[in-house]
């Protein structure tokens, strides 16, 4: 296991280019399976979760070139559907959360789809229904080894277009649907899908190939199904979630970083939570300014006065891989934060790591932490602890960034999991981090 060491309290300053988007990525390069024609796409984070399935891909057979940083073109027209019946395909698309978004894609093109219970990070319950009774809904036979837990679907002849109302909107769900949907025969309907931007470029990008999608950014879909689709090029968004976490990095560091090319307009609720927390934000053109924070920032109260909620909840809500970097941002403003936790039952187990370091955090319940900012008064202090999620690992690092003395933090791989070489980056802007 690799293992960071880093000397805190140091200032930084520089632009950072924010990295493609991983939870998009996950997304777009799954529909390089429904086409036998060739499929650029641009801006894929070189990170460990896309890495991952992009080898699965090409292990199913289809054919990758990579064109340079981040661009790849891929065309699918000699599949191998058996390999998803192999003990190699079970140990490859267990590792990898996002190998469940190539079921439908399968499905849709080739009448069967496999996967192995999907792994990603250990942050609670993270079920598979929405996924399957959509399926199901569009005529395929769904079957579930216990024993391997092996799930499975599959469906002789073009799946049938069909109404449904989703049970939750579930991102990974809405974007599998719509993936099997796009080649059934007739009108799908989805009411309360997803409409995150990561989902509406999906759709996008699908329409590019000769899909029929209508209602992208709402939460009713329609897709009219077309007998066969073509090729593509597609350019990925910026990762949001690093953006949020570049802010937090800059606020807690009191540093002056900008951060270039963000893609304002499909951040959301990001800038607006950030500044919540008394932190400046300034728009120029397309890029974010985060001066210094010499003085601090100060948490705002609710209208009332009240304590400050902070919450995820689904597009265009907060979103919950932000609220570990807001939580960590918090132990050094002026103020308190409750921040409501409310997807994932064990995404704030992270916390008796900060305590460590000396930040105030009351741990209410699974769901909910109450943070008491030091304001700067109180420097966190370096320990050695381990990364237990991606977003979990990421919001230690910046700790470890604004703490006093050297901290060491092991199991990096979750980190490298959702971040592109992070440690160099962070050395471009001054940071003394070492990767051991």
């Amino acid at each position: 296991m690799g293992t960071f060491k880093i000397e805190g309290g140091k200032p930084l300053k520089g632009n950072v280019q924010p990295q493609g988007a991983k939870n998009e990525a996950l997304q777009v390069l799954c529909p390089v399976l429904l086409t036998s024609e060739k499929v650029r796409v641009t801006n894929i984070p070189d990170i460990i979760d896309v890495n991952k399935l992009i080898t699965l891909l090409g292990n199913l057979g289809v054919k990758i070139q990579k064109n340079g940083p981040g661009d790849y073109t891929f065309q699918a027209d000699e599949v191998n559907v058996g390999y998803l019946e192999t003990e190699a395909f079970k140990k490859e698309g267990g590792s990898l959360r996002g190998s469940i978004m190539i079921v439908g894609p399968l499905l849709a093109r080739f009448g069967k789809g496999f996967i192995p219970k999907p792994g990603g990070d250990k942050i609670g319950r993270r079920r598979l229904d929405t996924h399957f009774e959509g399926f199901i809904n569009l005529g395929a036979k769904f079957r579930y080894n216990r024993e391997d837990h092996f799930y499975g679907v599959e469906n002789e002849g073009r799946l049938k277009g069909a109404y449904m109302l989703l049970d939750e909107a579930s991102v990974t769900g809405t974007a599998n649907i719509v993936m099997a949907a796009v080649l059934a025969e007739g009108i799908t309907t989805i009411y309360n899908a997803a409409c995150e931007p990561y989902l509406q470029q999906l759709c996008k990008m699908l329409n590019s190939m000769g899909a029929k999608i209508t209602g992208i950014g709402s939460n009713l879909i329609t897709i009219e199904g077309v007998e066969s689709l073509g090729g593509c090029e597609h350019r990925i968004l910026p990762d949001m979630i690093e953006i949020g976490s570049w802010i937090g990095l800059a606020a807690m560091t009191k540093s002056e970083i900008t951060i270039k090319n963000v893609s304002w307009e499909n951040l959301g609720q990001i800038p607006n939570v950030f500044r919540k927390l008394g932190i400046t934000l300034e728009q120029k053109g397309d890029d974010i300014y985060i001066p210094a924070h010499k003085d601090g920032y100060e948490i705002k109260t609710d209208i009332d006065g009240s304590i400050l909620t902070v919450s995820d909840a689904p597009w265009p809500g907060f979103t919950p891989d932000l609220l570990s970097i807001i939580l960590v941002v918090a132990t050094q403003a002026k103020g308190d934060v409750l921040i409501h936790q409310k997807m994932f039952e064990s995404r704030l187990f992270f916390v008796d790591k900060l305590i460590d370091m000396g930040a105030k955090i009351m741990l209410c319940d699974p769901h909910r932490a109450v943070v008491m900012g030091h304001d700067f008064k109180s420097q966190l202090k370096a320990t050695i602890m381990s990364s237990p999620d991606i977003r979990a690992g990421i919001s230690l690092l910046i700790a470890a960034l604004s703490a006093k003395g050297t901290s060491t933090i092991q199991n990096i791989e979750q980190i490298d999991r959702g971040y592109e070489r992070i440690d160099e980056r962070l050395r471009a802007l001054g940071a003394n981090i070492v990767r051991v």
